[in-house]
């Protein structure tokens, strides 16, 4: 079964985690959820994500989402090497500063735009 990514392409964080699986060359199905007409607010994607935010990751009935938790998933079970995201502690940390940088920073300026 292949990979669904439920996401928007509008969001920073879905396109993260795009760019994320083709860089290690997983194939997976994209469904678009329509943010404004509120399709993360259905029951059926609510069971997958009670956090109702996208990207939300679907591998095989094991849910996901948080951009930087799948990218994280993604690399540590299908990455080749570690260069993407190192074994070395202090080489991942700041890997892990970045993830949630991103998250935070980019986030919260698309939140403020559209307000």
């Amino acid at each position: 079964m292949p990979h669904i990514l439920y996401g928007s392409l509008a969001s920073p964080p879905t396109r993260a985690v795009i760019m994320t699986a083709e860089e290690l060359g997983i194939k997976f199905e994209l469904k678009a959820c329509n943010l404004i007409e509120g399709e993360q607010f259905t029951p059926e994607f609510l069971r997958m994500n009670p956090s109702h935010t996208v990207p939300t990751l679907d591998d095989d009935g094991f849910y996901l989402f948080e951009s930087g938790a799948i990218m994280t998933y993604l690399v540590n079970k299908y990455g080749k090497d570690d260069s993407l995201y190192p074994k070395d502690i202090k080489k991942r940390a700041t890997v892990d500063q970045l993830l949630n940088f991103s998250t935070q920073s980019f986030t919260t300026c698309l939140y403020v735009a559209v307000s």
